[in-house]
């Protein structure tokens, strides 16, 4: 399987979903827009040199605690390291182990175990 397609299996994609990025190229990128057209995700960009439009998104976001918790300061090694240090922080760290204020001091698999989605 594709790895674009890794996360829609893994999790599925709710019906509404707002999808809120910064204006990286990653996210502005016709690939990623027409990947997203396929599960009509609605898209949320920040304006452009609106410096602080994204700023509460990236101080407690998933993003932030992977920046702070999983990537080296001096940044991964090789592409093949970053590849299975992210795949590990997200799929057994983040969603497994890791607790959450936000969710009640849960992981997200007792989360969404709690309400009955997964």
């Amino acid at each position: 399987m594709a790895a674009k397609w890794l996360a829609t299996q893994a999790r599925g994609i709710a019906v509404g979903l707002l999808f809120h990025s910064d204006r990286g190229s990653q996210y502005a990128s016709d690939d990623f827009v027409d990947l997203i057209g396929v599960f009509e995700v609605t898209q949320s960009m920040s304006r452009a040199a609106e410096v602080y439009d994204n700023a509460v998104m990236e101080t407690r976001s998933v993003f932030a605690s992977y920046k702070t918790e999983c990537v080296p300061a001096d940044g991964f090694e090789t592409r093949a390291q970053a590849k299975s240090e992210t795949f590990e922080y997200i799929e057994v760290f983040y969603n497994r182990q890791r607790l959450h204020s936000t969710l009640g001091y849960l992981t997200p698999v007792e989360a969404e175990q709690a309400v009955g989605i997964s």
